[in-house]
Formats: structure tokens, sequence, C-alpha cells
């Protein structure tokens, strides 16, 4: 295989010939790589012909989703990973909370750049996207480029240098037996999932930001069990907060002697302003909602007072507003 860094944005590769991970067609076939492995859908006891909206408004079954991949990097590398994952779930919180942050991020990061990947497809079959990716945008483009990248450490040595480009939490949930679903939003790079008696959170390239930007409520939380609504309303506060978030990582990537070194250029900057727009109550309330839906809760309800938005947990460790 090759030991250059696969980098599909500069010629929008994404054309189901080459590997998705690695970019090789050689010494071993392409083939397609299911998104959803069998081991998950199992678990999940899911069928596979769920179905699932991508953003050009197709829909598709689990099944259907799947990505080239060189047969030597499936055996040799991804494979291993999903069995490492597999035996993790099966223990549930327990084996969760002690998997690496590197072998969820890996994982995790793998399921978001497919979905990019099938999504990047359909834009240039559509013609939505030139092949240069002109009509994309320059920072959405950089920050795919640096998630793929970063998850060649599947199958390659990648060394983050003094930091990890992650904020990953794994909370243990009071409901044993809840069932699996997910959420992403591309755009952000922010991914949850409940399963069992766990749920995850991550967002793939904030270097570790929003972890800290919540750390009251997640000192706070402990290794208390959560509720199913006390789960859904920390995701909500990360995918918010990730959409606060206004700085666009930039990193020294250096490929040296078969390893790939990365290092994180400083988020500050020379911007003279915070980290995170300004937290609002009402538009965070909004998206609380959403996370919500299952328990029908309204707007009005969540912001019936306009300081103080409804919350599971006591005290709500919410962010200040300005």
């Amino acid at each position: 295989m090759s030991s250059m860094i696969y980098q599909p944005f500069k010629n929008f590769d994404f054309k189901y010939k080459n590997c998705f991970l690695s970019g090789d067609t050689f010494p071993s076939p392409v083939e397609e790589l299911n998104i959803l492995p069998a081991w998950l859908l199992e678990v999940a006891n899911f069928s596979g012909e769920e179905q699932i909206k991508l953003l050009d408004e197709s829909v598709r079954s689990y099944n259907a989703l799947k990505v080239p991949c060189n047969t030597e990097v499936r055996d040799h590398f991804i494979q291993p990973l999903e069995e490492k994952i597999a035996a993790a779930f099966a223990k549930g919180y327990e084996g969760v909370s002690q998997l690496d942050e590197v072998d969820l991020f890996n994982w995790i990061g793998k399921f978001m750049y497919s979905l990019i990947y099938i999504e990047m497809n359909a834009a240039v079959r559509l013609q939505q996207l030139s092949a240069d990716g002109l009509n994309m945008s320059q920072g959405l483009m950089h920050k795919f480029g640096n998630l793929n990248t970063m998850i060649q450490g599947i199958y390659l040595d990648v060394v983050f240098e003094d930091f990890v480009p992650w904020s990953v939490v794994v909370v243990p949930l009071e409901n044993k037996e809840t069932a699996f679903s997910f959420r992403d939003e591309i755009n952000t790079l922010t991914f949850s999932l409940k399963l069992k008696d766990f749920g995850i959170i991550a967002c793939l390239q904030d270097n570790g930001t929003n972890k800290k930007y919540h750390r009251e409520v997640l000192d706070q939380i402990g290794n208390t069990a959560l509720s199913a609504e006390q789960f859904e309303e920390l995701c909500a506060r990360f995918f918010y907060s990730a959409y606060l978030f206004n700085r666009l990582p930039e990193y020294a990537v250096m490929p040296v002697e078969g390893s790939i070194y990365i290092d994180a250029m400083p988020l500050k900057g020379t911007l003279n302003k915070a980290l995170f727009d300004h937290w609002q109550h009402k538009t965070y309330a909004q998206v609380l909602q959403d996370f919500w839906k299952p328990w029908g809760h309204t707007l009005f309800e969540i912001i019936k007072d306009p300081t103080k938005p409804m919350s599971y947990f006591n005290p709500p460790a919410l962010p200040e507003t300005n």
C-alpha cells in the first residue's frame, strides 16, 4: 500500500473507484463495505432495511450505505477495529468506557467520513458539485479533508502531537435496555449514539474545546447514570455548542519515515474573540425541543422562563449567556 497521505478533496475522488480510506486500488482489489457493520445491525436488532434520509433528500436503507474499500485495508485494519468496538459494546458501559478514545474517534470518524463520501458522490453525480468542488464551502472541504487524514490512523501510524482533535464523552444510562439510535451533524462533525446502558457524544474536530465548554455539567454528572431525557439534553448542549464553535482548526501534517505527525495550530490565532459565539437560551431551546420530541415538550414549556430553560439536571449548569 502507498505510504503517501491520501487527499481525496484535492481531485474530488468520490467515484467509487478508489478505496475511501487509503485511495489504494492495489495490490488488493476494491470492494464495497457496509457503513453499518453486520455486528452493529445485529446488536441493534435491525434488519438493515431501516431507512435514512441523506442531504440530497434521497432515502436509502442502511444496507445500501456502502463505500469502496481496499480488501487489505478492510481485512487487516478495519475489521480488527470493528472487532474491538463490538467487544466493548457487548460489555455495555463497562466496556465502552474503557476503550481508548483514539479507537472511538477512528470508529466514529470512519462512520462520519463514510457518510460524507456518499454525500459527495451524490453531489458530484447530480452535478450539484463541480469536479473540483468549487460549489462547496472551502471551510467544509478543509474540515472533511482533515478528518480523512486523521482517520488514516486506522491503517497508518498517525501521531497527534500533544493534543487530541476530538471531544469524546461516554456516559452510563439508567435504562439498561436502551434501543439503538444515533444522530450526526456533518457540517460540525458532531455525533451521538445510545445503546443498552451507555451513550456516546463526540465532536470530531474541535481540539477538545466542547468538552471543556461543558466541564461544569460533566463534572456534576461524573459516573451517575443518566435518564433518557438527561442524555438527550446533554446531546442538545453539545450539538448546539458545536454550532457556536467559531474556529476552523488548522493542523501541520508531517509524514516522517512511515508515520504521520499532526500538530494543532493555536485556536486563538489572531482573532480577538472567544472560541464560541454567544450562547442564546432561545436558540438552544429550539435545539432542545428537537432532541426532546419523544416527550412532547413544547418550546413554550422549555423556555417559559427565558433566563432559565427547562432542564432535567439539578442544578442545570448551563453556559452563561452574554
